[in-house]
């Protein structure tokens, strides 16, 4: 699985290491994933998500059903 958020689509940036004298190296700015159960209304059961920490703040605003709709997810297949 990748390191993806489920609802908003977050990946990993490619970014530089820079060292004290100036050199360059690639590296991944990977995203803030955590694995969070979501208590969804609708279905009245728990859905398992792979969320950024991010998207976890927004579902304290938004509901899950809006949010999941928006993303183009359907949540009664997870």
């Amino acid at each position: 699985m990748s390191r993806k958020c489920q609802l908003t689509g977050k990946t990993a940036n490619n970014a530089m290491a820079v060292s004290h004298s100036h050199r360059r190296t690639k590296k991944l700015q990977e995203a803030n994933l955590q694995s969070k159960r979501v208590w969804w209304q609708e279905g009245n059961r728990w859905v398992k998500l792979r969320l950024s920490t991010k998207a976890i703040k927004t579902l304290e605003r938004k509901s899950l059903s809006a949010f999941a709709k928006e993303a183009g997810i359907d949540l009664s297949r997870l």
